[in-house]
């Protein structure tokens, strides 16, 4: 084994795997992450911790990891290359590995134009690739970029990465995925997948690669809560491609119906992902939504998780 931790274990067993995702809190409060953690704690097999998502400051991802772990909840720290250096990063590898966090998913980060400091400097000393290969480095050779000292305990890293299917240029996508799984990457999760049929077309193109045999691949499901969020996605999210068809379900519903078939349409999503050769699990992104993720789960046939 790689780290040990439950993710890793449950996917080298061959078990459909469910992540989610938690939002750190704007302040010290530590109400909402255990609050929320609770709601996700018997339902999933562990949880993202989102590191200054779309460049808004949060608590940091790993003292919230940290919390989880305390509360017997596994944590995937998410770190982006966007507010680090080199030296930050590998820092902040090896405190999280000391208390006791165990996977990592490496990504760039949203540009801070987005955010509420949008004046900030960004760093991107090394990209998300290379972030990949920096953690596999410490964790497989126990040295740090550079360097060929050996470090005094090695992090023993589930080391994961972002795969975006549908963003531009499309046809580009696969060869992106395998560069990630070269430099490392032990598991993938993927955007919100909406359109089926692109999707397996994408995954028949990774299979082709036989990269669905290199590293455990998670889609991404967001379930719609309005017919808005639905167009704002699709219109403002790089990436992100809604059907027609998904569209027309949720505008055909009042605005009070909305919500329940947003669910219906995840859940139906997520049996559809379930057959398609290469995907190992899903990451479900209910966003200030942990309360319905039991019941999408249950609807979608995959409560209990397995111990």
């Amino acid at each position: 084994m790689k780290s040990g931790s439950n993710l890793e274990k449950l996917l080298e067993r061959g078990e459909f795997v469910v992540t989610a995702e938690l939002g750190p809190p704007r302040g010290t409060n530590t109400d909402p992450i255990k609050r929320k953690g609770m709601l996700l704690k018997d339902s999933v097999d562990a949880v993202n911790i989102t590191d200054n998502q779309t460049a808004i400051v949060k608590m940091s991802s790993m003292a919230v990891a940290a919390q989880l772990c305390q509360m017997g909840i596994e944590p995937v720290m998410q770190m982006v290359t966007r507010d680090r250096n080199r030296i930050a990063m590998q820092s902040d590898i090896m405190g999280a590995a000391g208390l006791g966090i165990k996977n990592i998913l490496c990504l760039s980060g949203d540009h801070q134009v987005f955010g509420n400091q949008k004046y900030a400097r960004n760093v991107y000393d090394i990209d998300s690739i290379q972030l990949v290969g920096t953690v596999k480095r410490m964790r497989d050779r126990g040295t740090l970029l550079d360097s060929d000292e050996p470090l005094d305990g090695k992090p023993g890293m589930f080391i994961g990465a972002a795969a975006a299917p549908f963003s531009d240029p499309v046809e580009f996508r696969p060869f992106r995925l395998q560069k990630k799984i070269e430099a490392g990457a032990d598991f993938i999760q993927t955007q919100c997948v909406y359109d089926i049929r692109l999707f397996k077309e994408y995954m028949k193109r990774v299979r082709d690669m036989g990269l669905h045999e290199r590293c455990h691949i998670l889609a991404g499901v967001m379930p719609l809560k309005s017919c808005r969020m639905g167009q704002y996605l699709s219109e403002c999210v790089p990436g992100v491609v809604i059907p027609d068809s998904v569209m027309n379900r949720m505008e055909s519903v009042p605005p009070k119906e909305a919500a329940r078939e947003g669910i219906d349409l995840c859940c139906e999503c997520i049996q559809e992902l379930r057959d398609i050769e290469g995907v190992h699990g899903i990451h479900l992104m209910a966003i200030e939504w942990e309360h319905r993720v039991a019941e999408i789960l249950e609807c979608a046939g995959l409560l209990p998780r397995p111990q």
